[in-house]
């Protein structure tokens, strides 16, 4: 059952570590469902992703990815591979440069919440031989992987990585104007709607009693 979408984002974390048990082939399908559901530049969907799970071929995969061996610890790994020629077709240099990276990037962190979604854990490799794991994966001239997304039951618990607050992050209008409090400009309505839920939810749940009148 999928947990919904705030969860997910808040508890993913990138593992490195994982149980030796198969991926049910359902949660792939959906996974699968989410990385097409993606939106892409001109609805081009130039993507395509390659499923391994074979031992040898993962041990493979791993040596491409400049030898990151705890990724065969995955049984699952998925390889985004871009189609650039397509999106140059139709936006010229900037849709096969920027375009069909933007598209694959989108799709892999559906997939990836997808993942997290249903109990599972990923972690997203951008380091690999191009060469080496187009030969692997047999891709054409045409396409260029990406990036490979390890899929799995984790092993391991990663904690909480500390993050930017968000007036170092989000400015107004123009680059670098931004607001002290941003939590007492943006988040106040934000934070009450959100407790708001939590009661509901709770109630629903039969955890908390109706409200007094």
């Amino acid at each position: 059952m999928f947990m919904d979408v705030e969860e997910a984002i808040m508890k993913r974390r990138s593992k490195r570590k994982y149980m030796d048990c198969p991926v049910e082939w359902e949660k792939m399908g959906r996974i699968f469902e989410a990385g097409r559901a993606a939106p892409s530049s001109g609805n081009l969907q130039n993507w395509k992703f390659i499923l391994s799970t074979d031992k040898q071929q993962r041990h493979q995969i791993a040596e491409a990815c400049l030898q990151q061996w705890w990724m065969e610890t995955a049984p699952v790994l998925l390889t985004v591979v871009a189609e650039p020629e397509k999106a140059g077709q139709h936006y010229g240099v900037r849709g096969e440069r920027l375009y069909s990276i933007q598209n694959c990037a989108i799709a892999a962190a559906f997939m990836m919440l997808t993942a997290e979604s249903l109990g599972l854990s990923t972690c997203f490799v951008a380091a690999f031989e191009e060469d080496r794991l187009k030969a692997i994966l047999g891709c054409p001239e045409f396409a260029r992987p990406q990036c490979v997304i390890t899929i799995g039951y984790s092993d391991e618990r990663v904690p909480e990585l500390q993050k930017y607050k968000l007036e170092n992050l989000v400015y107004f209008g123009k680059y670098a104007n931004r607001i002290k409090d941003i939590n007492a400009t943006a988040g106040y309505t934000a934070d009450k709607v959100l407790a708001a839920i939590g009661k509901g939810k709770d109630f629903i749940k039969g955890l908390a009693k109706p409200p007094q009148k």
